[in-house]
């Protein structure tokens, strides 16, 4: 069973659910786990308090599954239930996962998400909805890449089939295997039909099937008001519903065209790209081919051989290639119905991403949203060990420390070969990780086919942002980074930042401090700050930040000793302003940012009308 439903949450709000909410999280692409901070530790998205969450991710239109009482999500999303239509699919299931309850959206994904679930929890799917119960299908949310034309008439047809009257059902494309039930025949006053032509009704309910494939090629830099209206007007000529397009085809050269994506955005529909050969293979059932065309690109036809193409060796071209001053548009129809994941490949996307300083709590919604869209994943080994809780049923490719172009150029062509690769970092993937890396290559070697894939840089928290917490606040004001490092930068250049950080009076964090070979960078950067600032500023080490082992060391930089520091430990040191307290019973380490002073030149009849969370003065 196929599911088009988009980002699932599966709550776990206490240790009795855990195991039932990880194995959901396993059966189903996309899902992520939600864990009550406090009683659930490793999950992909911490959170405070279950109501709020639920009602947050409900209102994002993302599909709730909780591990828990159904009453806990009926009086979370309770206030918000306006649109039938429009609302996500939530679900309760049991901690044991003996039951699942699809609550909301049972016919626009939660009937068949419960199915799913409860066949891999080995569970019962308590479906309540009568068109599931009694004719075993739901007229309104029929099988992934099917539409349903005119949604209103689908409640008079189910209500008639329920009462056991005659209803009239036409096939005229596509496989409908799926529609069966006591009272479909050639008579009724309401009808089902099954068609990729553009037709309404008031009395007989359209489907439109997943039958045709839309070739397009356009020129490079072409509008998508100028692709997407070519498009429409063909559709319309031809007397085809936009509903019942599957699949967006095109050359290969063509994978990094904005104008073809936002089509496939506006339709809905995902996009496939096929080699010059694979579309010259097509050039004996074309109806327009051109030798102009295979001489610029390596095939007689892009339109109508990527329609083809799409459409399978079944296929038939229904319509030719039309075209504007900057685009060609051609349809394809199949009889057997179009899976798009089974034809072309799709555009390659590269996420390169930042998990924060390694532990779950610490990682971005965003990164573990990368990472669970991925089929592959990058990186050195330790970080791939990292996020172990959420890699099940990617391919690993672990790599050695110092092995970082190796791990680049293997993400790079595995994101060229259209898989959805995620280059995985410690910390931040933009500071002192793999994000310059990726764009210096692209950039310096300038393939095509690196330069269609889409990238996108996932931001996690970084080292010194963590380690700051840890300790309070020592970063609060102007601040740089410098790494000890002269593998990549020659000494002097080193120095000569710990220089201007020093007379500029700079916050500073030191990454890659020391190492078995390199001893005397850490002390040499120590006596050059100690020339500028006072021998007792306040200086943290953090070792292992947010991961098992951390260590948080408050001491001066008159202390510092490269003994007590590693590769694993990042070194924050104040400035001439940084501070040290101790409250209940822990030493703080912090920056102030002069709003003493400030205070200070407010009368007191402006501050006492300030309300208390005021955090900025007038």
């Amino acid at each position: 069973m196929e599911l088009s439903i988009g980002a699932i949450a599966v709550i776990a709000v206490n240790a009795a659910g855990l195991e039932t909410a990880r194995s959901i999280v396993a059966s189903l692409e996309g899902a992520q786990l939600h864990g009550r901070i406090g009683r659930v530790d490793a999950c992909d998205v911490p959170f405070d308090e279950t109501t709020a969450h639920v009602r947050t991710l409900f209102e994002q239109g993302i599909a709730v599954i909780g591990v828990c009482a159904a009453g806990i999500l009926i009086r979370a999303v309770a206030p918000l239930l306006v649109n039938k239509r429009a609302e996500p699919p939530v679900l309760a299931v049991s901690p044991d996962g003996a039951s699942v309850v699809p609550l909301l959206g049972g016919h626009h994904g939660a009937n068949r998400l419960a199915k799913r679930v409860a066949a891999a929890l080995g569970g019962h799917p308590a479906i309540t909805t009568a068109g599931d119960v009694a004719l075993g299908l739901a007229l309104d949310d029929p099988p992934r890449g099917w539409k349903v034309g005119n949604p209103a008439v689908a409640k008079p047809v189910a209500a008639a089939l329920l009462a056991g009257e005659p209803v009239r059902l036409t096939v005229e494309a596509g496989p409908a295997g799926w529609l069966k039930a006591p009272g479909l025949g050639d008579s009724g006053a309401y009808g089902i039909r099954v068609t990729d032509q553009s037709v309404d009704s008031d009395d007989t309910l359209v489907l439109h099937p997943p039958v045709l494939a839309l070739g397009v090629g356009c020129a490079r830099g072409a509008t998508a008001e100028d692709v997407k209206a070519l498009v429409e007007a063909t559709l319309a000529d031809a007397g085809l519903s936009r509903q019942s397009v599957a699949v967006i085809a095109s050359l290969d050269l063509k994978a990094d065209e904005p104008a073809i994506h936002a089509l496939a955005a506006d339709l809905q529909v995902p996009v496939r790209f096929f080699t010059p050969a694979e579309l010259e293979e097509r050039a004996p059932r074309l109806a327009t081919p051109s030798d102009v065309v295979f001489a610029e690109t390596g095939c007689h036809g892009v339109a109508e051989g990527a329609a083809l193409a799409a459409a399978g060796d079944q296929g038939q071209l229904v319509v030719p290639k039309a075209k504007s001053p900057v685009a060609t548009c051609a349809v394809a129809r199949s009889p057997l119905g179009i899976r798009p994941n089974r034809v072309g490949r799709p555009r390659g996307k590269l996420f390169v991403v930042g998990i924060g300083p390694g532990g779950a709590a610490e990682r971005t919604f965003d990164a573990s949203a990368a990472i669970a869209q991925s089929t592959d994943l990058v990186g050195y080994k330790l970080y791939l060990d990292l996020i172990e809780d959420i890699s099940a049923g990617k391919i690993r490719h672990a790599g050695a420390m110092k092995a970082e172009e190796v791990r680049v150029r293997q993400s790079l062509d595995l994101a060229a070969e259209g898989k959805v690769v995620s280059l995985v970092c410690s910390g931040d993937a933009g500071i002192y990780a793999m994000a310059t890396l990726v764009f210096e290559l692209i950039d310096k070697e300038n393939r095509p086919d690196w330069n269609r894939i889409d990238v996108t840089v996932v931001p996690g928290i970084s080292a010194l942002q963590a380690a700051a917490a840890r300790a309070g606040a020592i970063i609060n004001h102007d601040f740089c980074a410098i790494s000890l490092s002269d593998l990549l930068t020659p000494w002097p250049h080193i120095e000569r930042r710990i220089q201007a950080a020093a007379q500029g009076d700079f916050v500073v964090a030191f990454y890659n401090p020391v190492s078995h070979r390199r001893r005397e960078q850490l002390p040499s950067a120590r006596d050059i700050l100690l020339a500028h600032r006072p021998a007792t500023t306040p200086v943290v080490l953090a070792r292992n930040v947010g991961r098992p082992g951390e260590r948080i060391v408050v001491t001066t930089l008159a202390q510092l000793d490269p003994d007590q520091v590693d590769m694993l430990t990042v070194v924050l040191v104040g400035n001439s302003e940084s501070r040290t307290m101790t409250q209940a019973g822990k030493v703080w380490a912090y920056t102030p940012r002069g709003y003493a002073q400030k205070w200070q030149d407010v009368p007191d009849t402006v501050t006492s009308s300030l309300p208390h969370d005021s955090k900025e003065l007038p």
